[in-house]
């Protein structure tokens, strides 16, 4: 019963309870940061975060931490909803490329394809970790690049013997 209300029809967490609680998410609610797009198969996202008084640095744009916050932890969560409970995945390691101050509106679009995570699993199918980058661009609601954020991620099969594997 408590699956039919938390799962969706894919076996994901439904994207609803990940939008409530990401708006409870301290970086999150410090920022303003919003997520106003989760599909339910988890391979696309949409990220937003407007200028406020809360965000701005000590010019005038959007703070730096802001705008990386946007992007931490999407991706992982991402992955972890396709690959399933049988993975390990982590954010190893992030790098930001500030292009442009932030003066308005942020956007953020993630996005994973089937290719993508069957790749995934087919580097990991005996037990090896991959170590990968994936990148994601912010741009502002006129459509310019603000920030190109290159995120590290781990993903590993879960050893059979692991007291986490599911059994």
């Amino acid at each position: 019963m408590w699956a039919m209300l938390f799962q969706n029809k894919h076996g994901h967490v439904r994207p609803w309870i990940i939008k409530f609680f990401a708006r409870l998410y301290f970086p999150f609610l410090g920022a303003g940061i919003r997520l106003k797009k989760v599909a339910d198969d988890y391979r696309y996202v949409r990220v937003e975060m407007p200028l406020t008084w809360y965000n701005r640095n000590y010019v005038g744009t959007q703070f730096g931490g802001s705008i990386y916050a946007m992007c931490d932890p999407i991706y992982m969560l991402m992955l972890m909803q396709n690959l399933g409970r049988e993975y390990i995945v982590w954010d190893k390691a992030a790098n930001i490329d500030f292009i442009k101050p932030g003066r308005r509106r942020l956007i953020a679009e993630f996005r994973w394809t089937q290719d993508e995570i069957e790749f995934i699993k087919e580097k990991t199918k005996g037990g090896d970790k991959y170590v990968f980058d994936k990148e994601v661009l912010i741009f502002d609601s006129e459509g310019t690049l603000i920030a190109k954020v290159i995120k590290t991620l781990y993903v590993r099969l879960k050893p059979a013997d692991s007291p986490s594997a599911p059994h």
